[in-house]
């Protein structure tokens, strides 16, 4: 009985156009997932071919003789008779590679212009999303993002010829170029990425959740202070972080208006120098092999690993905070 039932079961033959259709979604299917591996591959061959160039630091005798991890980020005494300093000058007689004076350079220009970009862009994408009118809002949001398309290289001209001038005469700066003047120009080029990041998330959040805060009396402005920033905290901290690592990668605008001097000062008024900007000043001209090519390098691997270590670190707050909105913890 059972052998004349399975004798009985007809397979369902495909016609001709089902059968291209089916093929056709599978060529689609592993085009799209060969694309995928192919940047994942391309990323790993990156950081791969960096991380393999900084190796000589710790595998040359030569190169850890003038660029050993003491050298680079302890006080060294560049000569005799004077205290010990952090100095960024590695081509002289005596190379002087601390690294000290770099990462504050850094640090100085992105903490001004996250201090500028993201009040102005969180507040312009709140604005956006919950106040402006539907025709406002749909002709804002396009020129915001065109913004984002303005060449680094425009943005730091303007930094140079206009900002530096304007804040060294309102201000009364002694460098024209420093940690200020870069940082504003910094943060032109990273409102327009936090503005579209943060917009979007604000969007997000439901309507229902706007509705019942207003059913139960809070004012808008009470709403989408109290209820819809919170609810789109994931999405603004993401883009926060993307505004960061912009800011920390960004070459040209560092470059124009910073006044690339390596300087170990709190003073915001001084002129800097970053990681990036380094590397982009002194790739062109350095020696292919030598130490200081290694130590380059190096500053690429510190770049990426402190990148890394920062999106760790804001993807797990992110989920805290998922965590916490949904009813996961208390």
């Amino acid at each position: 009985m059972q052998q004349s039932l399975a004798e009985t079961v007809v397979v369902p033959q495909l016609s001709p156009t089902a059968r291209r259709r089916q093929l056709r979604e599978k060529a689609i299917a592993g085009f799209i997932t060969l694309m995928a591996f192919t940047g994942i591959a391309a990323l790993v061959l990156i950081i791969v071919f960096v991380a393999k160039e900084a190796l000589a630091l710790f595998t040359d005798a030569h190169a850890q003789q003038e660029a050993s991890p003491a050298k680079m980020f302890l006080p060294q005494v560049a000569r005799a008779g004077r205290p010990a300093t952090f100095t960024w000058q590695p081509v002289s007689s005596v190379p002087k590679v601390s690294m000290i004076p770099l990462f504050i350079g850094t640090l100085k220009t992105t903490l001004v212009s996250m201090l500028v970009a993201v009040p102005l862009g969180v507040a312009g994408a709140l604005f956006a999303a919950e106040f402006a009118p539907r025709r406002l809002r749909e002709f804002l949001k396009p020129i915001i993002e065109l913004l984002a398309g303005i060449p680094s290289v425009v943005l730091g001209f303007f930094a140079l010829m206009v900002l530096a001038t304007f804040l060294q005469d309102t201000f009364g700066f002694t460098y024209r170029l420093n940690a200020v003047v870069a940082g504003l120009g910094l943060a032109l080029a990273i409102v327009p990425v936090i503005f579209t990041v943060a917009e979007d998330a604000l969007t997000a959040v439901p309507r229902s959740y706007r509705e019942a805060s207003l059913a139960l009396g809070a004012t808008p402005w009470e709403t989408a202070w109290k209820v819809v920033l919170p609810a789109a905290a994931p999405g603004i901290l993401a883009a926060c972080v993307l505004g960061f690592g912009r800011a920390i990668g960004e070459t040209m605008i560092i470059l124009m208006a910073s006044g690339n001097a390596a300087i170990v000062s709190a003073n915001l008024g001084d002129s800097v120098r970053s990681l990036s900007a380094t590397i982009a000043a002194e790739m062109g001209e350095v020696v292919v092999g030598s130490p200081h090519y290694s130590l380059l390098f190096f500053i690429g691997v510190e770049l990426f690993v402190f990148t890394f270590i920062l999106n760790m670190v804001a993807s797990a707050w992110t989920k805290r905070v998922l965590k916490r909105l949904t009813g996961g913890a208390s």
